[in-house]
């Protein structure tokens, strides 16, 4: 599986947005833009198919910006990249039409187990889960010290 930029912005926007969850206030693209390095033409891509996913909500205004639909502890790794990347749903077309029962084999001892662990993993991680990562690497990056 391979996760394409859009998808590693989106999860990076989304991070961004969940740590500025508590504050209720709406966050600019142009914010999320010089905050992360990423490009604000390529974000507002990446947000119409989040909000399409209904996991953002855009206000309008000059007090808008984005805001998560939902608590950071309620959406997932999965939701996001389902939302982006569409090849994470896509099924493969057979291998072989002259080998049917391969494919079925196949699909039934390869695929289908891969897709289900990807999935599983995926929606296991939650927003939340990312910012307590980020506390703790912030935290062990400050307790480095050098001889």
């Amino acid at each position: 599986m391979k996760i394409s930029a859009k998808g590693r912005y989106g999860l990076a926007a989304m991070t961004y947005l969940a740590r500025n969850y508590a504050a209720g206030s709406p966050v600019t693209i142009i914010s999320i833009s010089e905050k992360l390095g990423i490009s604000k033409i390529y974000l507002e891509q990446v947000f119409s198919l989040l909000k399409r996913a209904q996991l953002v909500n855009s206000i309008k205004g000059s007090q808008g910006g984005y805001q998560l639909a939902r608590e950071p502890r309620t959406i997932s790794a999965y939701d996001i990249l389902a939302s982006i990347e569409l090849s994470l749903m896509e099924k493969a077309a057979p291998a072989s039409e002259k080998m049917p029962a391969l494919d079925r084999a196949l699909a039934v001892k390869v695929f289908d187990p891969l897709d289900a662990n990807i999935k599983e993993t995926l929606a296991n991680v939650r927003l939340d889960d990312i910012l307590t990562a980020i506390d703790a690497q912030k935290e062990a990056d400050s307790l480095m010290y050098f001889i």
